[in-house]
């Protein structure tokens, strides 16, 4: 049985000792009890969910879709995506009733970086611009920020616990100590749609300038040391 007494947020920021427990807490739970044992903790108006519709997003969308109609899905729409990822994201918007919220950049950044072509020169702020500003904006409405990284992606998720902070917002990982077997055997059992890229060698799905065919994370950034947008640094 889920313990059903709210967290109490006594600080602005959530102190080591409270994020211990949080992961003490949620550790033994599978990625199913850890979002219905979310909305015990936190109200779903706290919750802030972002999908970027890439690779395997059904599967965290699934999860949540089963869990809380009400959750909103925040998309951070860049100007660059494939045109595949948008209508992937219409795909999984209607097979799971989700209600997403698109948010993006202000347009004459946005258009700036179109004309200067800035993922060729400075990716880091072309993404800066394009994903973390217009979600920035937005987060101090929130006090926990869902995603799905899970470890085996990157070294730098290799490193995540299921909660930490990230500046001023406690963030969620549901999914983070799920292997790629585990993941894949999920998305066969219920049948959920890939990414249509996937077939095609793309494993992780950004900006299309910014993204070819590889292994995990490899594909984007090509020739750059880059493998993060910034928004989970």
């Amino acid at each position: 049985m889920f313990e059903t007494t709210p967290i109490q947020k006594t600080t602005p920021a959530y102190s080591e000792k409270e994020i211990k427990a949080l992961n003490e807490k949620y550790k033994p739970l599978t990625a199913q009890e850890r979002i219905h044992q979310l909305y015990k903790d936190f109200e779903v108006s706290d919750v802030m969910l972002t999908s970027s519709f890439a690779a395997t997003s059904a599967f965290l969308l699934k999860l949540f879709s089963d869990v809380n109609k009400m959750q909103d899905v925040f998309f951070i729409d860049t100007g660059y995506h494939f045109e595949d990822t948008l209508r992937y994201k219409t795909q999984l918007t209607e097979r799971y009733g989700l209600n997403v919220k698109s948010i993006s950049a202000l347009k004459e950044e946005h258009d700036f970086t179109t004309k200067d072509k800035t993922w060729t020169k400075n990716p880091d702020f072309c993404c800066s611009i394009n994903k973390v500003k217009p979600l920035d904006l937005i987060k101090s409405n929130y006090q926990v920020w869902v995603s799905g990284l899970m470890k085996w992606q990157s070294d730098h998720r290799s490193t995540l616990d299921i909660f930490e902070m990230r500046g001023d917002i406690l963030k969620f990982y549901p999914l983070v100590d799920i292997t790629k077997l585990e993941r894949d055997a999920y998305i066969k059992e219920h049948n959920l749609p890939f990414h249509p890229l996937v077939a095609k060698g793309y494993n992780s799905i950004g900006c299309k300038h910014c993204t070819i065919p590889g292994e995990d994370r490899s594909g984007r950034w090509n020739n750059n040391p880059k493998t993060e947008c910034g928004l989970h640094l």
